[in-house]
Parts: C-alpha cells; structure tokens; sequence
C-alpha cells in the first residue's frame, strides 16, 4: 500500500479554484468539454412546472438547459432549454396564455433526442464535438454510456455554447 503524508505550503495565499479561465484546443480529447454527470449533478425541473419558473431556475443554477423529469416515476423525460422557453416555440400553444405552457408542451421528448454514446467520444476530439454542433444544427447534446449489463445511462451533456466559448481564444 502507498503511504501518504501531509505537508505545510509556502504560499500565503492561492487563486479561487475553479476562477482560472479555461480553454479547450481543438485537438484536446472530447470528454473535457463534456458536463460529466458522475462528477457534476443534473439541472432538473418538473416536467409539469411553468416554462417561465424552469427558465429562473436555469438561471439560478447558471445553465441554458434543464432534465425534464416525471416527479411521481422520478425519472428523466425530455430536456428543455432557454431557447426553447424565449424562442416563438411557446408561441405555437397559441390557445394556452404563457404562463400556463408547461415544460411538458414543449420540451424535447426522450424519443426526439440525438444523442452520442460515451465510448465514441472517449476517442473523439473537441474539434470532433464542434464539427457534430455545427453538422446537426442543435444547442445541446446528451452523452449516453452503455454498462456491463447492457443498460444505457444518461452520462453526460455537451453544449454547444460551452464548446464555442472554449474554444475561443
């Protein structure tokens, strides 16, 4: 067994983790632009809460998307984002006022999603993962992972604003 010790540092002060700005090369692997589920939790909203009451949670939790989810089955169900809530999409539900459309009208069903499996982007680049948000023309991207027992997992979720925004110099 590896023994570990404790030690005392000379710095009388550090940098706020996390507060470093970060960029991605094109070439670095794909998985470090992804949100990582087992290492970040998931931005969730009921699916039968008000668009407008999702939307100020997205924006408190500082994130464009959110799970849908069945609060009595307690399982995800589709996927909302901001664009989705500001864009003429609720507009569509003209016979439903604004503040009774609910994410359930208008989010997008698991059955709709594009998604893209864990074992592929584990050998994909980011400039793999740019090029993907620029061929299929969406704002988010749900990373499925397979388990040794065959279930399929909701992994992770790729942005393409967080990819643009790192990418940038």
């Amino acid at each position: 067994m590896t023994h570990l010790s404790l030690h005392t540092i000379s710095a009388e002060s550090l940098q706020i983790p996390g507060a470093d700005p970060w960029h991605a090369n094109p070439e670095d692997p794909a998985v470090t632009v992804m949100t990582d589920f087992r290492e970040r939790a998931s931005v969730t909203v009921a699916d039968n809460a008000t668009i407008d009451s999702a939307l100020e949670h997205m924006k408190h939790a500082g994130v464009r998307s959110a799970f849908a989810i069945d609060a009595e089955r307690h399982t995800v169900v589709g996927l909302i984002t901001a664009y989705d809530i500001t864009s003429e999409k609720p507009m569509r539900l003209l016979h439903t006022p604004r503040h009774e459309v609910l994410v359930r009208d208008i989010m997008e069903k698991i059955s709709e999603w594009r998604v893209v499996d864990f074992a592929a982007l584990s050998h994909a680049s980011v400039a793999a993962v740019a090029h993907l948000f620029e061929e299929s023309r969406r704002t988010h991207i749900p990373v499925m992972e397979k388990s040794d027992r065959g279930t399929t997992t909701l992994r992770g979720l790729l942005s393409s604003a967080r990819v643009k925004k790192l990418l940038s110099p």
